[in-house]
């Protein structure tokens, strides 16, 4: 309930009696408003732990002596010690050596020689007619000579031999390689070895007195803790002043991201200075969140989102301190349009953003 006083209240009848505001004041407005509890704390001792009797072990008593044991018998090894090489370098003969033979030819002289061609001879040798001879046998007309023939010889080109064929022979080849090689110093054998004992001295802990239980008393544990107590219960209806335009419904400059809930950085500046400030200076009022959306989408989808909206600012104030109990939200969609822009009437960008709204609005309880 939310009263604005333009008259002065009849002072017979009294504030306590009527419910009302005591000594309003004209032209001020008063919202009802419940008051909190009140509560205080007190110490109170609290038995944590009683008194007990606690048993302790009285440890055993050692003492220490040392002990020599055997922990590897002698033996005996053999070690193989290999053979021993030492490098060398050896010429390997890889061609044998061989006479290579070189020839002269015979030398000829040029000449001549004069050789016969046919030996002297005589014969019988018939010779020309004689002139008149009547005989009709041409021999008879004929002169039988005995005739001598001379030798005949021919000029023949000859060679003359002026230095028979010789060879000479020379030593060729023979090639060797270098290799490196190894070569026995000492034979593979095979040496005995002793290996001593081997023994290990340990400490040893010999027990002198067994382990026994001894009683020792535990006092009672005590803790101070701190118990809330309710000084003075609350549920009271009180009046508080308030301005009167907070009463209505204000619009709250504050916007979202697209489509989200999410509020900008300048919208939770916004939300610190009008509201915030406002319910810490005044911590018994309780404000009502109204959000609101333009016609744009589903009614479904718009409600919802008008409501998620609302919801961000009751939980923005919460997280600063503020009670729930104190904080309304509540969102409309587009069932509360400020103008005519509703499903299928063209509208500006500017008319739409009207109807996006969110508002403010102190209530009674």
């Amino acid at each position: 309930m939310i009263l604005a006083f333009a008259v002065m209240i009849s002072a017979s009848v009294s504030a306590q009696d009527t419910g009302l505001p005591p000594n309003p004041e004209p032209g001020k407005c008063y919202v009802r408003c419940v008051s909190p509890d009140e509560w205080g704390t007190e110490e109170v001792q609290v038995l944590k732990r009683p008194g007990y009797t606690q048993l302790e072990v009285v440890p055993a008593e050692y003492k220490t002596v040392e002990e020599r044991i055997l922990i590897k018998p002698a033996t005996k090894k053999y070690v193989y010690v290999p053979a021993e090489f030492k490098t060398v370098t050896e010429q390997v003969q890889v061609e044998d050596a061989y006479n290579e033979v070189t020839v002269k030819a015979a030398a000829f002289a040029p000449g001549t020689k004069e050789v016969e061609t046919q030996a002297a001879y005589s014969s019988y040798e018939y010779q020309r007619a004689m002139s008149n001879c009547q005989s009709e046998d041409p021999r008879d007309c004929m002169v039988l000579c005995y005739v001598e023939h001379p030798a005949q010889t021919a000029t023949v080109a000859i060679e003359t031999l002026t230095a028979d064929a010789s060879y000479t022979a020379a030593r060729k080849g023979g090639n060797t390689i270098t290799i490196t090689k190894q070569e026995l110093v000492s034979a593979a054998r095979v040496e005995e070895v002793e290996i001593p004992a081997e023994y290990r001295t340990i400490t040893k802990q010999v027990l002198v007195k067994d382990e026994t239980v001894r009683e020792v008393k535990v006092d009672p544990v005590y803790v101070t803790e701190t118990r809330r107590v309710l000084k003075k219960a609350g549920g009271i209806s009180v009046w508080e002043e308030i301005d009167c335009e907070l009463t209505s419904l204000n619009v709250l400059p504050v916007f979202y991201e697209l489509g989200s809930a999410r509020l900008t950085s300048d919208s939770r500046r916004i939300i610190d200075e009008k509201l915030l400030a406002l319910m810490q200076a005044k911590p018994l009022i309780k404000i009502e969140i109204n959000s609101h959306t333009d016609s744009r989408g589903s009614a479904s989808s718009n409600l919802s989102l008008s409501q998620s909206r609302a919801q961000a600012v009751v939980d923005y104030l919460a997280g600063k301190g503020i009670s729930r109990s104190r904080l309304v939200a509540k969102g409309y969609g587009e069932t509360r349009l400020v103008n005519g822009c509703k499903d299928g009437v063209t509208c500006s960008e500017a008319d739409h953003q009207k109807n996006r709204r969110t508002e403010f609005r102190v209530i009674s309880e």
